[in-house]
């Protein structure tokens, strides 16, 4: 099918070339200068463009690396705030252990301290039952003999001091516990607020992080807008740039073609002057332009879906051909995410520059640069890219494309659709 539609195509082209003769068309060349410069100043444009989102990768760059410096510094700090956090809670579980075998001892010394307040209460109990001091008197003054109340003395003497060795027994054991108490108790009290103060500054520091985390995240994100706007403004200028090519092989041509038609008009000026015949150039027709496939026509130009659809749909089933809408230059011919495999053509008819767009091909068959006819065959429509269902989306725009589509023009009316 598809050698059978070239070679078709190329011999009705041949065949209608050996008689063509277009006329002059006095502002086709200014017209296409115009048109080159327009897309070398928006290229020059897009350039900068580029430029400027290189900067800005760069500049979001080196704050990703200063922010991710942060965060390392951060990590280091929680790091070492977790190692003192183990170290204190140990040193609090141990104070606890010291407290717990300390409430073993205040036991014993509560126990030692209880019976000697037993004790002393009988002594009291005795010293009033018994006049106090004066039964001490009535022990000595008792005595039988010098050598008894030498004995009677000594045994108070006895009594006496014991009763003072007990005292300062219970008085050391008192403050013993006492200090054993204030002392744990202020260690305990000082481990703790020095755990509080680093897990504290643990949570203030995973807060630092989780914001410096939360800045990578946006710086991140920002990175990414300007990586997928600088391959767009990329893309954008390669297009341009090939349709800047495209342009000038079509200037090229249309010298050439002017060229050959001023050799044409002196050669029959010779026949008429010597009597030959006169070679008749055909009327500028609707013809300029060929339905670029066969298919339904689905969707049209114009507002859809909240924004504008800049071309026309032409759907069909099968292998369906893809023709040229009218001679000129491939200006590009690649795989878009949104066009799919796609293909441009520079046309200039009239003195009027048009470029077309063929998008959503399943193949494509022509290349950069290539000089293509009207219906010479360019691929094959398909369903690829931003597509839902195989179509042919078609565009016409009245001079170069461009990202924002401004030249677009409905084809209807134009080219038979």
């Amino acid at each position: 099918m598809k050698k059978q539609i070239t070679s078709a195509t190329l011999a009705a082209v041949l065949s209608f070339s050996s008689v063509l003769i277009i006329p002059v068309q006095a502002n086709t060349l200014d017209s296409l200068k115009e048109e080159k410069s327009q897309i070398q100043e928006e290229k020059s444009e897009i350039d900068s463009k580029i430029d400027e989102t290189s900067e800005k990768l760069n500049d979001i760059q080196a704050q990703q690396k200063d922010v991710q410096a942060e965060i390392t510094k951060i990590d280091g700090a929680v790091s070492e705030a977790e190692s003192k956090i183990a170290t204190k809670t140990k040193e609090i579980e141990d104070t606890k252990l010291e407290i717990e075998e300390l409430k073993a001892e205040i036991v014993v010394l509560t126990e030692r301290i209880e019976k000697r307040n037993e004790l002393l209460k009988d002594r009291a109990r005795s010293f009033q039952e018994n006049g106090s001091m004066v039964s001490y008197i009535d022990v000595l003054m008792g005595a039988k003999s010098f050598s008894d109340f030498i004995d009677r003395v000594s045994a108070v003497a006895t009594i006496v001091e014991a009763d003072q060795d007990i005292l300062a027994e219970h008085r050391t054991d008192k403050e013993e516990l006492e200090t054993k108490q204030a002392e744990v108790e202020t260690q305990l009290a000082s481990l703790e607020k020095m755990l509080a103060d680093l897990e504290g500054l643990k949570a203030g520091l995973e807060a630092k992080k989780a914001e410096k985390d939360q800045l990578m995240a946006s710086l991140e994100r920002e990175e990414e807008h300007i990586h997928e706007l600088k391959l767009s403004l990329e893309e954008e200028g390669r297009i341009l740039a090939n349709q800047a090519a495209a342009t000038q092989k079509a200037i090229q041509m249309e010298q050439e073609r002017q060229a050959e038609l001023e050799r044409q008009r002196q050669a029959a000026a010779a026949n008429q002057s010597s009597g030959g015949g006169t070679v008749v150039a055909p009327p500028v027709s609707d013809g300029a332009f060929t339905r670029p496939s066969a298919g339904t026509f689905t969707s049209g130009f114009g507002q859809r879906w909240g924004k504008l659809h800049a071309g026309v749909d032409i759907a069909a089933r099968g292998t369906v051909p893809v023709v040229a809408a009218a001679a000129g230059v491939v200006s590009d011919s690649y795989y878009s995410n949104s066009y799919g495999n796609v293909v441009f053509i520079v046309h200039s008819i009239n003195g009027q520059t048009y470029t077309t767009v063929y998008a959503h091909l399943s193949s494509r068959a022509v290349g950069v640069g290539q000089v293509v006819t009207k219906g010479q065959y360019i691929g094959n429509m398909g369903n690829t890219g931003d597509s839902q269902g195989q179509h042919l989306h078609f565009e016409l725009h009245r001079g170069g494309w461009n990202s924002a589509k401004s030249n677009a023009i409905d084809p209807r009316g134009i080219v038979p659709i």
